[in-house]
């Protein structure tokens, strides 16, 4: 085991690490004392979180288990590996944070969720992980999408040691391509079993990857996601924005749908793709999706 911290100060912006894990965006951190989402409103705190990321380009060629916290102006970690290359890209620490909140539109609601939640940076998820957590949100309260995530990884994925504790990686493609929608459905999936089963069999077979979609123009990117089974629009655009590093993108949920009644009228075009072009251009364009991640978890978290 390798352990070792990076210093808040040398990170361009604030980070915090419990809004950033809790707030929506990921759903393969496990809290080790059990209370991942536990609570509408979380900032702060030096819990411990892990995960097991796959091999990624340019950041780790083999299978990784890390454990992470904030502690005395540090990110303190642990993990089988190096982990600095693996948590910097994960968990955003190349954003300059204070230059994306300088580019978003001097907005009340918005300078609000700023300071409600300051240092939360965007995820960037494993893609096929992403993408399955995802199918499995449809109508579902966060806690449930991540016990979700938990059992699929516990069930069908591999065990890797990490100072005598077992820490789960999310199943591979084929690993999930090989159950049956009886098996998702045991793990309480209902019906969005069978969008798992298929969307992971195409990944397995080469017939499609959700990488596929990086380098493409935004919108475009957003219909290639849309041919995997149970994903829509909005599925789409949280792959893009919390995996593949489209921070244009912005998720028109429940949360959003919201916001643009209450506060941004004008930008309701009727249709999902005008809708999203009218909020992206009020939010700020180039970072809209950090714009609208804050401002989901702070009206998700009761504020005004």
């Amino acid at each position: 085991m390798e352990t070792g911290a990076i210093p808040l100060a040398d990170l361009a912006g604030p980070f915090d690490l419990q809004s950033t894990v809790e707030s929506g965006q990921s759903y393969l951190w496990r809290r080790r004392d059990g209370g991942t989402y536990e609570s509408l409103s979380v900032h702060g705190g030096d819990h411990w979180y892990e995960t097991v990321v796959p091999p990624m380009d340019d950041v780790n060629d083999e299978r990784a288990a890390v454990r992470v916290r904030l502690a005395d102006g540090r990110l303190e970690w642990e993990s089988t590996t190096d982990a600095v290359p693996i948590l910097t890209h994960l968990l955003r620490l190349d954003d300059d944070l204070d230059a994306v909140r300088e580019a978003t539109p001097t907005l009340p609601l918005l300078e609000r969720a700023f300071d409600a939640y300051e240092g939360m940076r965007l995820v960037r998820d494993p893609p096929f992980a992403c993408l399955i957590s995802f199918i499995c949100s449809a109508q579902m309260r966060v806690s449930r999408i991540h016990g979700m995530q938990l059992r699929l990884a516990e069930t069908y994925g591999d065990g890797m040691e990490l100072d005598g504790d077992v820490v789960h990686a999310f199943p591979t493609p084929a690993q999930l391509a090989a159950r049956t929608e009886a098996d998702l459905r045991d793990l309480a999936l209902g019906y969005r079993a069978p969008y798992v089963q298929r969307t992971a069999e195409m990944v397995a077979d080469g017939e499609a990857d959700p990488a596929d979609a990086v380098g493409l123009p935004y919108e475009e990117a957003r219909d290639s996601l849309t041919r995997f089974v149970g994903v829509g629009d909005k599925v789409a655009d949280c792959v893009l924005l919390f995996s593949l590093g489209f921070l244009e993108a912005v998720p028109l949920d429940t949360w959003i749908r919201t916001a643009i009644a209450d506060h941004f009228p004008d930008c309701d075009r009727g249709n999902y793709a005008a809708t999203s072009r009218a909020i992206r251009e009020r939010l700020g364009g180039e970072y809209a999706g950090y714009a609208q991640t804050y401002l989901f978890y702070y009206l998700r978290a009761g504020g005004d």
